[in-house]
């Protein structure tokens, strides 16, 4: 069942910053920490089921990344509640990232709610 964009269940990137500090492969130094909203302004109650992120390299590399849930939980989202959290990716240089969270409503219908493409510029490039 393909997913559908749901009017008013939406994520929005609300800020990311470099962190150095963080574990990261020497082919992928660069981790920034992502700061994200899913909110369900919608009329139904969505259930985030999982999620797809793109990460797309200047160097021409892309990365897909898919996985259950939402930092380890599924968070069930009635009308008017949002859900944040922050997590990471790390990168080779610059890179946009982007994605989609998806859901199931109650009534089991499968939707999903994009997230926005945001940079990802280490200090310096």
């Amino acid at each position: 069942m393909k997913p559908i964009l749901l009017s008013g269940f939406e994520a929005t990137v609300d800020h990311v910053v470099y962190s150095p500090d963080l574990p990261a492969s020497p082919d992928q130094p660069h981790p920034f920490v992502y700061y994200i909203t899913i909110r369900n302004g919608s009329d139904r109650t969505v259930t985030v089921k999982g999620r797809k992120w793109v990460v797309r390299g200047e160097d021409g590399k892309t990365l897909a990344m898919e996985g259950d849930g939402v930092v380890g939980c599924f968070p069930r989202l009635e009308p008017g509640e949002h859900f944040s959290y922050n997590s990471y990716h790390t990168t080779a240089g610059r890179a946009v990232a982007e994605g989609a969270y998806l859901g199931i409503t109650e009534e089991g219908e499968a939707v999903m709610a994009r997230i926005p493409p945001f940079a990802l510029i280490p200090p310096g490039e």
